[in-house]
């Protein structure tokens, strides 16, 4: 039987989510950005936040478990937040400690909702990079 997904918001510290992150990675999960990416673009004292959306389960990979696809909203050196997907697992979702009430999750899900996406972000920021080194010129 596959477990309830969970009608909830997360709160993670920046360690947590780069433990989550290489979690994902060793599971080989779909859904997950690259930990050096993380690394280098998540602000480091500032907390970021999972919302469960979905159960995945690869049907055709049934060595890999069952996981929880969340979205994400994370906050990056720019103070600007951004959203991305990461799959976890449920029992390390359900480790995670509840800190929000009710107005702060729904809150947090309207943010998620009218984010960039992590590849608009990261697009953006290589054109603004682009248009920087051609200034220069």
């Amino acid at each position: 039987m596959t477990p309830t997904l969970p009608r909830t918001v997360r709160a993670v510290d920046t360690a947590q989510l780069l433990d989550l992150a290489q979690e994902a990675a060793l599971h080989g999960f779909s859904q997950r950005l690259p930990v050096d990416w993380l690394q280098e673009h998540l602000a480091p004292e500032t907390t970021h936040y999972l919302f469960p959306t979905l159960v995945q389960r690869l049907r055709h990979r049934p060595e890999v478990p069952l996981q929880w696809r969340c979205q994400q909203l994370l906050t990056v050196r720019t103070g600007e937040q951004i959203w991305g997907l990461l799959d976890v697992l449920p029992d390390t979702f359900d480790k995670l400690p509840e800190t929000l009430d009710t107005a702060s999750k729904k809150d947090i899900v309207n943010r998620i909702e009218r984010a960039v996406t992590q590849r608009e972000w990261a697009e953006r920021m290589t054109a603004n990079t682009v248009h920087s080194a051609d200034d220069k010129s």
